[in-house]
């Protein structure tokens, strides 16, 4: 493999793993306040036909993201009222908001497939970083979104685990009780967390439909909402394991199209199974009995909170 060829991988599973980023760390910040959201899918998918409708007709393809950040932050608010309020089962809701999400993009977007994006989030090259020799190409020739996915795991990683807003997330999501006992509202911070959740996955749709492959296509989220709850686990509900994770899935993907592309003689749907196949496997890697322990799921993750019950 020349050094031309590794590039071109390692650049292509930057830019295929930023979207599962976007949408797993929306979905850490979610779980870390206890709150599981199995519907990530779903919102991806509103959030692709919502930025790639808003980018088609003003043709600013920042407002796009804006819009899918919107679209997706209103369906988690759906999920935060059946799962905060109304105390329902979070995997249902989870499943329902997923089914629900595809079949609506799908009814959106009916008219929009086919329809050639005149705006798109385009690659820019960073000012000397981008003329590192192997790294630049790779890391610092890239469009906005993945810059800002560079800075956005740090950043959730600092609020989570450095500021004292994180403190009171990770409390709600560990000990929910003993939260509501100091004067957080369990409540409010689910509620919060949950949409900011929803409308990180939904900036994750708007750049498959806005950058990645601009253009809108009936469930062209290809099950990466799914990977992206997988990541969870695998980063230990981390956002910093989250950005290396996203671009080793990410890589697992683009090699498997690189492998295509050279017409290796394996069935390309097995290749195409690969990503899938790696996910079943940290799966069960990160759930067996021996390794469990070391992957600290908040407490209260999935359970409705009770305030009499305190």
């Amino acid at each position: 493999m020349t050094n031309d060829i590794l590039i071109a991988i390692l650049a292509t599973s930057v830019m295929v793993g930023t979207p599962i980023l976007f949408a797993s760390l929306g979905e850490i910040l979610t779980e870390r306040a206890g709150i599981l959201n199995l519907g990530v899918e779903g919102v991806m998918l509103v959030g692709a036909v919502s930025g790639f409708a808003v980018a088609l007709f003003s043709h600013n393809p920042w407002l796009g993201v804006t819009g899918a950040m919107l679209a997706g932050g209103a369906l988690a608010l759906a999920h935060a009222v059946l799962s905060v309020t109304l105390k329902a089962n979070q995997v249902v809701s989870g499943l329902a908001l997923a089914l629900f999400g595809a079949g609506l993009s799908g009814y959106l977007g009916k008219s929009l497939v086919g329809i050639p994006l005149p705006v798109k989030i385009a690659a820019s090259k960073v000012p000397l970083l981008g003329d590192i020799p192997f790294l630049g190409p790779v890391l610092f020739q890239q469009d906005g979104m993945v810059y800002l996915g560079y800075l956005l795991a740090p950043a959730l990683w600092y609020l989570l685990f450095r500021t004292r807003t994180g403190l009171s997330v990770r409390a709600v999501g560990e000990n929910p009780g003993a939260a509501d006992a100091l004067g957080i509202s369990v409540s409010l911070t689910r509620y919060a967390c949950t949409i900011a959740g929803g409308m990180l996955a939904g900036a994750g749709g708007a750049y498959l439909s806005l950058a990645y492959a601009p253009a809108w296509l009936e469930n062209m989220t290809a099950g990466r909402g799914w990977i992206a709850i997988a990541l969870v686990i695998f980063a230990a509900w981390n956002p910093l394991y989250a950005l290396a994770g996203a671009y080793l899935f990410g890589g697992i993907d683009a090699l498997s199209l690189r492998l295509q592309a050279m017409n290796v003689t394996v069935s390309p749907f097995f290749l195409r199974m690969l990503p899938y196949l790696f996910t079943l496997l940290v799966l069960v890697l990160v759930t067996r009995k021996s390794t469990r322990h070391r992957f600290g799921a908040p407490k209260a993750l999935g359970l409705p909170y009770e305030r009499e019950e305190r």
